[in-house]
């Protein structure tokens, strides 16, 4: 006795083969964008995680193909074709980015993306910020440093200049300071005051002093040639610009050096910015610790987060004349585990030769230019 095998609707048989195929050109597509992307390194780790949730939706859906309601058909197959025209949509914002990868520079394309999403964020500003983090995009309009804060450390200088610094006693200047600062160490054409930082257990520290057998040009641009700096300062082990500003000239440096031993290198991710300004005849350097896409953590080296200095320079009589003076205020978390008193100690110290080195290749910088320009 035979018995009749139940056929099933035409249109339901239809509907899985749909679905079945949708599914299927689903998963090329994927794989197409997913192979463009590794020649695309810079689109790849924003379309991956993208493209990941596609792939397991198409899975999914293809998985599903057995249930029996026609309402559930349908809107797997709605979710099918939206799954097809987004993968399209990859595949060719994929072909653009190989196009774009092939017409301009990485450094080109991080500019042009940065500009975009500027636009953006100036009339979608929780957005654009999301994006950017997402895209890995240094938002210069957040981290750059101010106009105002230029300003400021002019000011600061300009507040003292009634003052001889190198002929009072020190009660006259420490009484120019701000309430809160002491003396630290006093010497000839140097001195240090250190105040505390609220809420924190560190301390900032502001430097005065004078110099009389270098310009103040060289004093300033040694300071701004990373390169001339790997000659003279033994200690550094990494020291590279990794992005620029173009509007303002600010660059954002990552620096990497030794520290005493027994205590592990420390690196310092940094935006700095600076300005000569002719009409009050001073020369001024701003940096602060920034976290950059480009130049993430690694346990090679300990990461300094809280980095701030601010330099302040005035010529005697011109910038291309020996003798000037200068303001330092600088404040770091090194984040070692010494007592206050021997970190204290350490900076006052460590800031005095730095300075010293700082002045000895000042001098030395002309003959360095020279010996570069052949």
């Amino acid at each position: 006795m035979f018995y009749s095998v139940p056929r099933r609707p035409v249109c339901e048989i239809g509907v899985n083969t749909m679905r079945l195929q949708s599914s299927r050109s689903l998963w090329r597509t994927v794989e197409k964008g997913r192979q463009r992307l590794e020649s695309v390194p810079w689109l790849s780790r924003t379309m991956g995680l993208l493209l990941s949730w596609l792939q397991r939706a198409g899975a999914n859906a293809g998985e599903a193909a057995g249930s029996g309601r026609k309402t559930k058909d349908l809107l797997s197959i709605f979710a099918d074709h939206c799954g097809f025209v987004t993968g399209q949509r990859l595949r060719r914002a994929c072909q653009i980015g190989e196009l774009y990868s092939n017409l301009y520079s990485e450094r080109t394309r991080w500019t042009l993306v940065g500009s975009i999403l500027r636009r953006f964020q100036s009339k979608h500003a929780p957005t654009g910020k999301l994006i950017a983090a997402l895209a890995g995009v240094f938002m210069w309009e957040n981290e750059k440093i101010q106009d105002e804060e230029i300003r400021r450390c002019g000011l600061e200088l300009q507040a003292l200049e009634d003052v001889k610094c190198l002929s009072t006693s020190p009660g006259t200047v420490t009484g120019q300071l701000e309430p809160g600062w002491e003396v630290v160490m006093e010497k000839k054409d140097f001195r240090v005051w250190k105040r505390p930082i609220p809420d924190s257990h560190l301390y900032e520290y502001k430097v005065l002093g004078s110099y009389n057998d270098v310009t103040p040009r060289q004093f300033f641009n040694v300071q701004l040639d990373t390169e001339y700096r790997k000659k003279w300062d033994s200690l550094v082990i990494k020291l590279e610009v990794v992005d620029r500003d173009v509007n303002t000239g600010s660059e954002v440096v990552h620096w990497a050096t030794h520290f005493p031993y027994p205590m592990y290198s420390r690196d310092y991710v940094y935006v700095r910015r600076y300005d000569v300004d002719l009409d009050n005849n001073l020369m001024i350097l701003v940096s602060r610790a920034v976290q950059h896409p480009r130049v993430p953590e690694s346990q090679e080296f300990v990461r300094v987060h809280s980095y701030q200095s601010k330099m302040v320079i005035r010529p005697h009589k011109s910038f291309d004349e020996n003798g000037f003076d200068y303001l330092l205020t600088y404040s770091d978390d090194p984040q070692t585990v010494f007592p206050r008193y021997c970190v204290s100690w350490m900076v006052s110290s460590g800031e005095l030769f730095c300075c010293l080195k700082l002045v000895g290749a000042a001098s030395n910088y002309s003959f360095y230019i020279c010996k570069k320009g052949g």
